[in-house]
């Protein structure tokens, strides 16, 4: 029988009988791919944004921005033998250090921190740091000091999730200050590395650090999961990511069953290989899902600027919508839209019952933080102070105007 029109009712019909139980065995391959492991049935899935007012109040994670330049010009006033510096010996290096405008200005709007005076030649602003700068300063280099290990141990952390182990010192230099990293740790970096470390070149001659170990790296979902007893360290085993939902965020029906599906796919380590997975595929997403958990427990304030972790994706791995992963699992992430920046929040860290460790170095930034709150109020009631004497020379002046006059 030969069909001349495609569309026609005889076509029609011969189609669906096929999908008659009599017939399905004509419809359906013989190995269909959803029978695999590695699926991707709902990758493309849309969050709507929910505002948390928890996490948007969290100071030392939306001030760290404007911290890391201070903490920059606090360094150069503290390594000067003397402890004070001329403004000319900073005012250049004000887009080396990341100051958003002129040194001088900058330095201005902090006097909690920044002690500003006449020096002795030429009458040039001066600046020192405050007796209580200087107190932190010392708590913090004492900080430095003890958990040195421990600086090594994020560092190597990191360097171990990338391609191949080793990652380019521009990487590791943008990501000093998240991990926590002093600012003269690179640049000591021979005083400061273990047998383990090991520079190389790149191709195009990158300079590089890289870690030679052959220990098993467990993550902190690992780890965790071992200690409730629910993990065993078998392959392709599954581990359910703890989810701490905002107060109402709800998911639609379809995304919930989705995420309990997800919730049950094997764990891929972010230190384990993962060539072999499926770009396209849940597993991989989970995989991906898990490196930025893993990431962001590394960090201070266990948050970053979203926009710094999308240069990553050619050293560790990850897809070009890589940003996409913070807007899928909301239950995971909060991404914070203050001081006109995106940073990504790692909710797990900010619970009750959190099991992720405190960053030794977090407890001094929220001083600094503190004496920029403090600053503010500084220069506000030196602001209604000089309203207060223009007021008072007015009236004065007034009053001798009228005296004049009689």
């Amino acid at each position: 029988m030969f069909i001349t029109n495609p569309t026609s009712k005889t076509l029609r019909k011969l189609i669906s009988s096929c999908k008659k139980p009599n017939f399905f065995f004509l419809y359906q391959p013989l190995n269909p791919p959803y029978t695999r492991t590695q699926k991707s049935h709902y990758v493309d899935v849309y969050m709507k944004w929910k505002k948390d007012s928890y996490y948007d109040s969290i100071e030392h994670i939306h001030g760290s921005i404007q911290l890391k330049p201070i903490v920059s010009l606090k360094n150069c006033i503290a390594e000067d033998p003397n402890g004070c510096i001329p403004i000319s010996q900073v005012s250049k290096k004000g887009l080396q250090l990341g100051v958003p405008m002129k040194v001088a200005s900058f330095l201005r709007q902090y006097p909690a921190i920044f002690e500003e005076y006449t020096g002795p030649q030429y009458n040039l602003p001066w600046f020192r740091l405050t007796p209580e700068a200087i107190e932190i300063d010392k708590e913090e280099k004492r900080v430095f000091e003890e958990c040195r290990d421990d600086f090594k141990d994020r560092l190597k952390r990191l360097i171990l999730m990338s391609n191949g182990k080793v990652l380019p010192l521009k990487i590791i230099q943008g990501m000093q200050w998240y991990l926590g990293l002093p600012e003269d740790f690179l640049r000591c970096l021979e005083m400061n590395r273990d047998g383990s470390f090991r520079f190389v070149e790149m191709e195009d001659g990158l300079k590089c650090l890289t870690v030679e170990s052959e220990e098993k790296v467990l993550s902190v979902v690992q780890r965790n999961a071992i200690k409730r007893g629910v993990y065993f360290g078998e392959p392709m085993e599954a581990i359910e990511f703890p989810l701490f939902p905002s107060k109402g965020l709800r998911l639609r029906r379809k995304i919930e069953g989705w995420l309990k599906e997800f919730q049950k796919l094997p764990y891929i380590s972010p230190y384990e290989d993962y060539s072999h997975l499926d770009p396209n595929s849940d597993i991989a997403e989970k995989r991906v899902v898990a490196f930025l958990h893993e990431l962001l427990s590394l960090f201070v304030e266990h948050s970053a600027e979203r926009r710094k972790l999308l240069c990553l994706k050619k050293y560790f791995g990850l897809p070009q919508k890589v940003h996409k992963a913070f807007e899928r699992h909301p239950h995971m992430f909060y991404l914070s839209l203050r001081n006109k920046t995106c940073t990504a929040i790692l909710k797990e860290a900010y619970s009750e019952t959190s099991a992720i460790e405190k960053h030794p170095l977090l407890s001094v930034r929220k001083k600094y933080i503190r004496l920029m709150q403090d600053s503010k109020q500084i220069l506000k009631n030196r602001r209604s102070s000089n309203r207060f004497i223009k007021r008072e020379n007015l009236n004065l002046g007034l009053d001798l105007d009228a005296a004049y006059e009689d």
